[in-house]
């Protein structure tokens, strides 16, 4: 049974959509702001967290980057509809992806079931028996090194924390250097077919990728965006 922390000022939501996440078979735990539920993941850390960006004490994307400086857990934000550049800021961040209020409930339960089944996929590689021996599994384009089975990532010899969602995109990327994947066919890699995402999301994921191997090699340049069009991964 995955567990998930719901995090919101709105007692409304929280009692509401805990009882839909319930009622499929989660673990709800429920905060009223950012630092409680901190205080909380400083004991157990959950499978997933549900984040609410505007919040008395500490907000969203204060937690998000607290919780970023420890663990890749996935995160889902909840924002207002006119809350754009929060959104975008929030991927930038790390999070997995956003939902908008008012949302409807059974979209944010598939949101949930995606990333939790691409984590749990994952983790049963990684522990399969098969994945000791998986060498050959193994990605090698110029200094990038991922094993997928291990959700590890390397450049130049360093180590880079991704979060399932960027893990997804790199190796997508990677896999075929030099060949062009539009946007529309990275979605198809980071998400479940029921669940739409706009092209706003990608971007922000890429940027965030980009940040991340940047922050153990500054000239890193092996994505290429092709404007209108997508990205492609050049080896280096």
């Amino acid at each position: 049974m995955a567990k998930i922390a719901l995090v919101d000022d709105d007692r409304n939501i929280l009692t509401s959509v805990s009882m839909t996440l319930e009622a499929e078979g989660y673990d709800v735990s429920t905060y009223n702001d950012g630092l409680q539920a901190l205080n909380a993941f400083n004991e157990t850390m959950p499978d997933m967290a549900v984040l609410d960006i505007k919040m008395p004490r500490m907000d969203g994307m204060d937690l998000l980057g607290r919780l970023r400086q420890k663990t890749d857990m996935p995160v889902i934000f909840l924002t207002s509809k006119d809350d754009e550049i929060d959104e975008v800021l929030g991927l930038r961040m790390g999070a997995d992806d956003y939902v908008r209020k008012p949302f409807s409930q059974r979209l944010l339960v598939e949101r949930i079931r995606a990333i939790l089944r691409r984590q749990e996929a994952r983790l049963s590689d990684a522990g399969s028996p098969i994945a000791e021996e998986a060498n050959e599994s193994l990605i090698e384009r110029g200094e990038l090194t991922m094993d997928p089975m291990r959700h590890a990532v390397t450049w130049k010899g360093q180590a880079v924390s991704l979060t399932v969602t960027e893990f997804l995109l790199l190796q997508a990327l990677a896999t075929r250097p030099g060949f062009v994947k539009s946007r529309d066919q990275l979605m198809d890699v980071a998400y479940d077919d029921q669940v739409y995402v706009d092209d706003r999301t990608i971007d922000s994921h890429i940027k965030r990728l980009r940040k991340k191997m940047r922050s153990v090699d500054d000239d890193f340049s092996a994505i290429e965006t092709l404007y209108g069009i997508g990205y492609r991964y050049n080896e280096q």
